[in-house]
């Protein structure tokens, strides 16, 4: 699953080919979650409530550039780095 981005202990994935609706993976600790990028809105899995207000903070500020790496996995493109949120 490539890593898009890292951020407070925060890993930012995606995978390639992926079922829709488009989403993206968060991985803190040992728990992981996936988020809608359109409703952007935790969608499977849990991590701590601060953790999933981090996340949501930096894929608003991500949203388009979250789109676009959805597009390239379907593709099964490179994805791109996305830049964290501190």
């Amino acid at each position: 699953m490539p890593e898009i981005c890292r951020f407070l202990g925060i890993v930012i994935s995606m995978y390639y080919q992926e079922h829709v609706p488009p989403h993206f993976h968060a991985k803190y600790g040992g728990q992981r979650a996936a988020f809608s990028i359109n409703e952007l809105k935790l969608i499977e899995g849990s991590l701590p409530k601060r953790i999933v207000s981090l996340v949501l903070e930096w894929a608003f500020e991500h949203r388009n550039e979250l789109s676009e790496d959805w597009e390239l996995a379907q593709r099964r493109e490179e994805l791109k780095k996305i830049e964290p949120l501190v």
